[in-house]
């Protein structure tokens, strides 16, 4: 449940209902794969935790026997969730907002954090487990229903979900389809969330969270099909209430709402549980340490500040762009390696199926981590970012070039790993 909680936040919001507004069922395709990819990848870090005792940090650590890589890992993914952690407190006020009119967005900011903070503080993983459990599941209900409120078209809505197409000036909206679902901070938090557990139960509780995930955020992009013109969280809500009533409106305020605070207490503790899989196992790193709490607190502080001040965080988001269109394919890179690594994997290294369905992940997160770097670049120029002509070609062709010489890496791997 914390997956889910995590991936589902405002921008997925914004971007699946923005995908249904603009392109109709056109885009479903692209929910579907992202989050198989993002049930595999997870899977896959969970999985190194449990066959190797290490968490995915301390794999990379011993893997590469570079402390360097980790921290780079790990401090840029801190930047990233402190980044956006203004956007999900912001996403939740906008949830609120909608219900509930005349109040000081200041006000919303400092009750959310202190509510997020609380339940960090409790300490207990399975703890934050529980609550989110509760939160995600008002969030699905409440985007299900508002999805189901419009009218769908069966026959159109399969075509969407198992026919990939690229509808004109779709190709940007369709990769921020797989890049808000698969998350890097989720791939540390996931596989520090497995400790304990066991391959089978891991699995059931990772393809439950992950396909609920994907379910509800379909629910989302069906519920944007059902409006017109430019996307807005209030345009939809008004629309929504046009045509079932303006009981609507409210419940897709509460899953906005949900959706913006689950991922405001979810960016602080993967923030935190990434930072403690590479600093080390002291107490001072453990769920009440210091260093820990550090953690999470400066993730939610940044947040607040943000959120009181109204101050956007633009220069911290396009570097954070910048470090995670790096991050993702890399870290896809390494998940991949180091699951065809015997000898911290044992018997439970990648099978043939699950190696394709890695290598065509990360294809795709390489284009969308250089699309990441190039469109934060423009934005440091202050110039347009087009995936057209001439930029569209070099992209394609690095994103291939990086697959094709991962998958060199990977054969070595095996091999060099069964001899030692």
């Amino acid at each position: 449940m914390v997956i889910a909680a995590a991936f589902i936040g405002p921008g997925t919001v914004t971007t699946a209902a923005a995908s249904g507004a603009g392109f109709g069922y056109s885009l479903l395709w692209a929910l579907l794969f992202s989050t198989l990819a993002c049930a595999v990848l997870q899977e896959s870090a969970a999985r190194i935790t449990i066959a190797s005792g290490h968490t995915l940090g301390e794999a990379v650590k011993q893997r590469f026997n570079n402390k360097g890589i980790a921290w780079f890992l790990a401090i840029s993914i801190f930047l990233g969730c402190a980044a956006y952690e203004a956007g999900n407190i912001l996403g939740a006020i906008s949830g609120m907002a909608l219900a509930v009119t005349g109040v000081d967005p200041a006000v919303f900011t400092v009750v959310i954090v202190a509510i997020s903070a609380a339940v960090l503080w409790l300490g207990k993983t399975s703890t934050v487990a529980n609550i989110m459990g509760v939160v995600v599941a008002v969030m699905g209900f409440a985007f299900l229903i508002a999805g189901l409120s419009t009218p769908i078209d069966g026959a159109a809505l399969a075509k969407g979900l198992f026919i990939p197409s690229f509808p004109e000036d779709s190709v940007i909206l369709t990769l921020g389809l797989v890049g808000t679902t698969i998350v890097p901070y989720n791939l540390f938090l996931g596989s520090g969330l497995a400790k304990g557990q066991t391959i089978k139960s891991m699995r059931f509780g990772l393809v439950v969270a992950v396909l609920l995930g994907g379910v509800i955020s379909m629910g989302i992009l069906l519920a944007g099909t059902a409006m017109d013109g430019e996307f807005s969280f209030a345009g939809l809500a008004a629309t929504l209430s046009e045509a079932n009533g303006t009981w609507m409106a409210t419940v897709f305020a509460i899953g906005l709402f949900a959706a913006g605070f689950t991922s405001s207490i979810t960016a602080p503790l993967a923030a935190a549980i990434t930072l403690q899989s590479v600093g080390g196992k002291d107490r001072d790193w453990s769920e009440t340490g210091i260093r820990y709490r550090m953690g999470w607190g400066l993730v939610l502080l940044t947040g607040l500040i943000f959120g009181v001040t109204g101050i956007k965080p633009i220069p911290v988001i396009i570097l954070a762009q910048a470090a995670n269109g790096l991050i993702l394919p890399v870290i896809a890179v390494f998940l991949w390696l180091i699951c065809n690594n015997r000898k911290l994997m044992g018997g439970h290294v990648n099978g043939g199926g699950i190696d394709i369905f890695m290598g065509i992940t990360v294809w795709v997160s390489s284009l969308l981590g250089l699309i990441n770097i190039f469109k934060a670049a423009n934005s440091v120029m202050g110039t347009a970012f087009a995936f057209a002509g001439n930029t569209q070609l070099i992209l394609l062709v690095l994103a291939t070039l990086v697959t094709v010489l991962t998958i060199n890496f990977v054969m070595k791997e095996r091999k060099l790993s069964a001899i030692s």
